[in-house]
C-alpha cells in the first residue's frame, strides 16, 4: 500500500517555501563575497595562476554533479523508470544548475592562458606531440566547442525541468511521452559532450598525455557525485520536515545501490586506464601517472585507492547502510569528499609542475575559497530553481508506482 495516495500529495510539505528565499540570499551572498575576495587576494598577491587552477578544480566538481543529474534524468525517461519519480525533481533542479555553470565558465575563459600552455602556439608548434593537435587545441575552436556543450546541456536540462513542471499543473501524459522521445538523442548528445568537455577542460592541461577512457572516467565520477548529492539533499529535505512520507527507505535503498555500483564502476575504469599505461610502459604516457605517484601526490593516490574504493566498497556493500538515513548520509558526504579529491588529483599536479614543485601538493586558501564561493552560488541557484515548484513530480502518471515501490 502506498504511504501517500497520489491524490493526497498536496497535503505533504512538497515546497521549500520561505527556506528557498533564505537559502538563495544567504548561500548566494556568502558564495559571491567569498569568491570575489578569493579572486581579489589572488591578483593582489600575484597568485592568479593558482586561483585559476583552484577555480577549475571546484568548477569541474560542481559541473560533474549537474551533468550526472542530467544523465540520470535522461536515463529515467528513456527506461520509463517508476521507482525514481519521487526523487527525480531533485535531479532536474541539479541539472538546471548547468545554466549557472555556463555563466561561471567566464573566469576559465579569462584564465585560459594560465591554465593551458597549448595556447602559446609559437612555443608548442614545434612540439612533436602537441604540434599536430593544434588544429583541435586552439582557442577559437576551444571556445566554440564550449558554446556547443552549454547549448546542449542547458537545452536538455531546461526542457526536462520545464516539461516536468508543466505536468505538475496539467497531469498530461503526453508530456511524459515528449520527455521520453527526446531522451534517446539526448543521451547520445550528453555522452559525446561530456566526453569532449572532459578532454578539453581537464585532459588538455597536459596536452602530451591522452586517454580514450578519460571521458568515461569523468562520467563515472559524475554519477558517484550525483547519487551522493541526491541522497544528501533528500535526507536534508526530510530532516527539514519536507517529503516525509514521499521518499521512503525503499528509495534510499536504490540511491544507495546506485552509489555503490558507480563507486565500483569508477574503480574499474580507473584501474583499467592505469593498467593499460603500466603495461605499455611508454615514457610519453607513463609520465602523467609518475607525476601523481611521486612525492606528496603518492599519498593522494593512496587515498583514492582506499578512500574512493575499498573503504566505501565495504561500507556500502551490505543492505543496512543503504536503508538507514544516518549511514547513507555519512557515505554520501564521504563520497563527495573523495570525488573532490579525485578532481583535485586530476588538475593540481599540472599546477605543481608549472611552479617547479611537482612533488608537493599545493593546497592553499584559494582551493577553500573557490569551493565555498562556487558552492555557495550553486546552493543558491538550486534554491532559486526550487522556489515556486514542488520538490517532487506530483502529477507524473507513474507517481503512484513510485510511492508503492518496494525492493525485493
Amino acid at each position: 500500500m502506498a504511504l501517500v495516495d497520489p491524490a493526497q500529495l498536496s497535503e505533504e510539505r512538497c515546497h521549500l517555501e520561505g527556506l528557498g528565499l533564505t537559502l538563495t540570499k544567504v548561500a548566494g551572498g556568502v558564495g559571491l563575497v567569498v569568491l570575489a575576495l578569493t579572486f581579489a587576494m589572488a591578483f593582489a598577491t600575484g597568485n592568479e595562476q593558482n586561483f585559476y587552477f583552484s577555480y577549475l578544480v571546484n568548477y569541474a566538481f560542481f559541473l560533474s554533479i549537474s551533468l550526472g543529474a542530467l544523465g540520470f534524468v535522461a536515463i529515467q525517461h528513456i527506461t520509463r523508470a517508476g521507482w525514481s519519480i519521487v526523487v527525480r525533481r531533485i535531479a532536474e533542479i541539479l541539472a538546471s544548475n548547468v545554466v549557472l555553470l555556463a555563466v561561471l565558465f567566464i573566469p576559465l575563459i579569462l584564465g585560459i592562458t594560465s591554465l593551458y600552455h597549448w595556447t602559446d602556439t609559437e612555443h608548442v608548434i614545434h612540439d612533436h606531440f602537441v604540434g599536430p593537435k593544434l588544429p583541435y587545441l586552439n582557442v577559437s575552436f576551444f571556445l566554440f566547442r564550449a558554446l556547443i556543450y552549454f547549448v546542449i546541456w542547458c537545452g536538455l536540462a531546461l526542457f526536462y525541468f520545464t516539461k516536468s513542471k508543466q505536468q505538475d499543473e496539467s497531469g498530461d501524459v503526453e508530456l511524459s511521452l515528449q520527455m521520453e522521445g527526446v531522451s534517446g538523442i539526448g543521451i547520445l548528445l550528453f555522452a559525446l559532450t561530456l566526453t569532449f568537455a572532459s578532454f578539453d577542460w581537464l585532459m588538455s592541461l597536459d596536452p602530451h598525455w591522452y586517454s580514450t577512457m578519460y571521458g568515461v572516467y569523468y562520467f563515472s565520477g559524475s554519477m558517484v557525485a550525483v547519487f551522493a548529492t541526491m541522497s544528501m539533499v533528500a535526507i536534508l529535505l526530510q530532516n527539514s520536515g519536507r517529503l516525509r512520507r514521499v521518499i521512503t527507505t525503499e528509495h534510499y535503498h536504490d540511491l544507495g545501490k546506485f552509489l555503490f555500483a558507480f563507486t565500483v564502476f569508477w574503480a574499474y575504469i580507473a584501474f583499467s586506464q592505469y593498467m593499460l599505461y603500466w603495461y605499455a610502459n611508454k615514457p610519453e604516457t607513463t609520465g602523467w601517472y609518475l607525476l601523481r605517484q611521486s612525492g606528496q601526490w603518492g599519498y593522494i593516490s593512496l587515498f583514492l585507492i582506499f578512500g574512493h574504493f575499498f573503504i566505501p566498497f565495504f561500507g556500502l556493500l551490505s543492505r543496512k547502510p543503504k536503508r538507514r538515513r544516518a549511514f547513507l548520509l555519512f557515505w554520501a558526504i564521504w563520497m563527495l569528499v573523495a570525488h573532490w579529491v579525485d578532481i583535485y588529483w586530476l588538475v593540481m599536479p599540472e599546477f605543481a609542475k608549472a611552479i617547479d614543485a611537482a612533488d608537493k601538493v599545493p593546497f592553499s586558501v584559494y582551493d577553500i575559497g573557490c569551493l565555498i564561493g562556487i558552492g555557495g552560488l550553486y546552493v543558491a541557484a538550486f534554491a532559486r530553481w526550487a522556489r515556486g515548484t514542488a520538490l517532487t513530480p506530483i502529477k507524473d502518471p507513474r507517481v503512484g508506482e513510485s510511492l508503492m515501490f518496494e525492493n525485493a
